[in-house]
């Protein structure tokens, strides 16, 4: 009886649903995210429209992610620096201003490549500085033993997004070109009113005192090089950026080789999100017995394992199956992962050190982009997916050969 009453009492833990703030971020996000994938797709299908180049169509995409390359150090040092809920609402309206003059160059008749691309840039700028303030602050709108739940949510959106965005994609773009990248520009617009109500202070409180930004930057990736998972992650996760992030492309150029209809391409891309959205309801559940390090082998050898059938499936709908499989796998290792990333990071280096992470897969992912867009229009989709299955198997081979990455566990998967 002694020791039970000495034993501090928790309070319990308050219910996300119940947190009006957490509430108002993630739905927000969910709709921005919505509107984002539907222009992703919409943005590579208008730029074939216009080029009939597939290569000018991954210049396109590739655009989006240089930006995380030039200047992710610099916007992760800021972002710490900075007031997160200000980077975010500014991020908000330059990407709905931006994603707004696409339909109107349309409507003009003065849409050309170049501005494209400047969109592109822009976007991707943007979306560097909001994700690396939204990824900072959620530890300040939920507890810490909420993140894991918060992680998977997360996930729920991305599997929401990766269901609806593709699809909605598909329907607004055969009814007129204008109608993917509106419907966009409004999504930003939702999300800047839902972070106008956020009453909760997204970083806790700054000292006064600034030194050199590049010794600052120095100080989050010096602290990310000193933690044996994440630098193991950072590298394994470079090499893999260079044949995920070209899936969409595939699956386009595959589309366009069968004829099928931009409404078809959509919902079979969603079948992505359908798989992601089951498994993110259910990865909370299942990390309580998977520790990080087993979660991130499953999800990576299934990867390795999935990725060939996008070329032994005779029939494109059948293509949906494999979209499925990876959507079901992708989520498991992000809740663990990520989940484990935040926890450990202190909340002044937060955005220094994920900005340092992502650098990683940022300087991969326009590389990868533009050999896959290389790869179709002179080798052709068979050798470009068998060259990313390669890939995939070597590195789910090396995680696995790691300890480091086999024994990584948060403090309460010892419990």
């Amino acid at each position: 009886m002694t020791l039970l009453s000495n034993r501090p009492v928790q309070q319990p833990v308050q219910p996300l649903w119940r947190n009006r703030d957490y509430l108002l971020l993630w739905s927000g996000q969910t709709i921005s995210t919505v509107g984002g994938n539907i222009s992703l797709l919409a943005f590579p299908l208008l730029v074939l429209t216009v080029t009939s180049s597939p290569l000018l169509s991954s210049i396109a995409l590739a655009l989006r992610t240089i930006p995380r390359t030039l200047c992710m150090l610099f916007a992760g040092a800021l972002v710490d620096r900075w007031d997160r809920k200000r980077v975010m609402l500014v991020c908000d309206i330059g990407r709905a201003l931006s994603i707004a003059s696409i339909p109107f160059a349309l409507m003009l008749g003065h849409l050309t490549i170049w501005q494209l691309f400047v969109n592109a840039l822009l976007e991707g700028t943007l979306q560097s500085f909001f994700e690396l303030a939204h990824s900072s602050s959620l530890a300040h709108v939920v507890r810490q033993e909420q993140l894991p739940a918060a992680m998977g949510q997360e996930e729920v959106v991305e599997g929401v997004t990766t269901l609806l965005g593709p699809s909605l994609a598909g329907v607004l773009y055969s009814v007129t070109l204008l109608l993917p990248f509106i419907v966009d520009a409004l999504s930003y617009a939702a999300s800047l009113l839902t972070l106008f109500l956020i009453r909760t202070p997204f970083q806790q409180p700054r000292q006064e005192e600034r030194r050199h930004l590049v010794r600052e930057i120095q100080e989050g990736f010096a602290w990310m090089w000193r933690q044996p998972v994440l630098r193991t992650m950072n590298f394994v996760n470079s090499f893999a950026a260079l044949v995920i992030p070209g899936s969409t492309l595939v699956l386009i150029v595959l589309a366009k080789q069968q004829q099928v209809p931009d409404a078809l391409l959509g919902s079979v891309i969603a079948c992505g999100g359908i798989g992601a959205l089951i498994s993110s309801l259910l990865a909370p559940f299942m990390l309580r017995y998977l520790s990080v390090g087993r979660a991130i082998l499953i999800t990576r050898w299934a990867f390795a394992l999935i990725w060939p059938l996008y070329m032994l499936m005779p029939h494109f709908w059948l293509l949906g199956v494999a979209e499925f499989l990876l959507g079901v796998a992708d989520p498991i290792e992000d809740v663990a992962y990520f989940g484990y990333r935040i926890a450990i990071i202190p909340d002044n280096l937060r955005g220094r050190v994920i900005s340092a992470c992502r650098l990683f897969t940022s300087v991969s992912n326009p590389i990868g982009l533009m050999l896959t867009g290389w790869s179709l229009e002179h080798w052709g989709v068979g050798t470009t997916i068998w060259l990313g299955s390669v890939i995939l198997v070597l590195t789910a081979i090396t995680l696995s050969a790691s300890q480091t990455i086999r024994q990584a566990r948060l403090a309460r998967d010892d419990s």
